[in-house]
């Protein structure tokens, strides 16, 4: 398990070897790996030790494990050219896979504070094993930090929402198992054991937080809501460059994400004067600019004259 772990993080940071859709797939198994790990771990140490904070940990990390499946599936599936069934490409796939992950987020979140409660009324002054649960929570941190470490770098350099969501699931697993090991440390020193299942649900509060917020993010990639007011800025001082080579104004931008890509629609109005070759031509250059500009992007760019501009909504 070791060795494999150690060679897919080598295969990772070697950044000139793989291309980047190489490089997504790798980081991916890499999660499932390590979260299969993980869950086994907490799991066999959850039972023996008889602490509910670490039984729940190994849900989080079941759920861990499942939305890293659903970012490996929707990696390999958003990476697949477009065809007839699907014109505009699969790159919704990661937006799907990252709303899915939320929902599970959400779902762990809830069966912790479940648990966590019924142990409070019914069982919290029950005796638990704290060095293996010590032990295992050390480890689980450790790993955690190192592969969301690696899938947030992936993420960002592939602008990939699953991949980013996967991420972002591991360091809530960070964060929980942090609260689990300080607590069962407390524990240890004074016996208190209701602090066991005190700290599980202030733990899921946290995990809740982080599945909502993306939940919410994916769900508005997949309602196509337009981007975010930063970025459509960024859209509009990159056009109004264009203003010396014939454009007068532009109206109805409209801009919104497929997964990692980003589709921009918007109307130019070129002086009355100038001919179509020319439009065309200015239109041609935005189009090989902008893909420089913000990367993984299609324009559709319809030409008005500016004699129309008044008739445009």
């Amino acid at each position: 398990m070791s060795i494999m772990i150690d060679f897919l993080l080598l295969t990772v940071i070697m950044g000139g070897v793989m291309d980047m859709i190489a490089k997504k797939k790798s980081v991916a198994a890499l999660s499932i790996i390590s979260n299969s790990f993980i869950i086994i771990l907490k799991l066999v140490v959850g039972v023996m030790s008889g602490s509910i904070s670490i039984i729940s940990e190994a849900v989080h990390s079941l759920g861990d494990f499942l939305a890293s499946v659903l970012t490996l599936f929707s990696v390999i599936k958003s990476a697949e050219p477009a065809d007839k069934k699907h014109p505009f490409g699969h790159g919704k796939y990661e937006d799907m896979s990252g709303f899915i992950e939320g929902g599970l987020i959400i779902f762990a979140a809830v069966f912790i504070i479940y648990e966590a409660i019924k142990k409070i009324f019914f069982g919290a002054n029950l005796e638990i094993d704290t060095t293996l649960g010590l032990l295992v929570m050390g480890i689980s941190v450790v790993l955690n930090i190192i592969v969301s470490s690696i899938l947030f770098k992936v993420a960002k350099d592939s602008d990939s929402v699953s991949l980013y969501a996967d991420a972002e699931h591991l360091r809530t697993d960070v964060l929980s198992a942090l609260g689990v090991f300080v607590a069962l440390l407390v524990i240890k020193f004074t016996g208190v054991y209701i602090l066991d299942p005190i700290i599980a649900i202030i733990v899921a509060l946290i995990i809740f937080e982080a599945g909502f917020s993306i939940s919410k993010r994916t769900m508005d990639n997949l309602l196509d809501c337009s981007l975010p007011e930063n970025e459509m800025n960024d859209i509009c001082e990159f056009l109004n460059k264009f203003k010396n080579k014939g454009i007068v104004d532009y109206t109805n931008l409209r801009a919104r994400r497929l997964g990692p890509h980003r589709s921009i629609e918007v109307t130019l109005l070129f002086q009355k004067d100038m001919t179509i070759y020319d439009c065309h031509n200015v239109c041609d250059l935005i189009e090989h600019q902008m893909k420089e500009s913000f990367g993984d992007v299609s324009t559709s760019i319809h030409l008005e004259p500016e004699c129309e501009k008044e008739t445009i909504n």
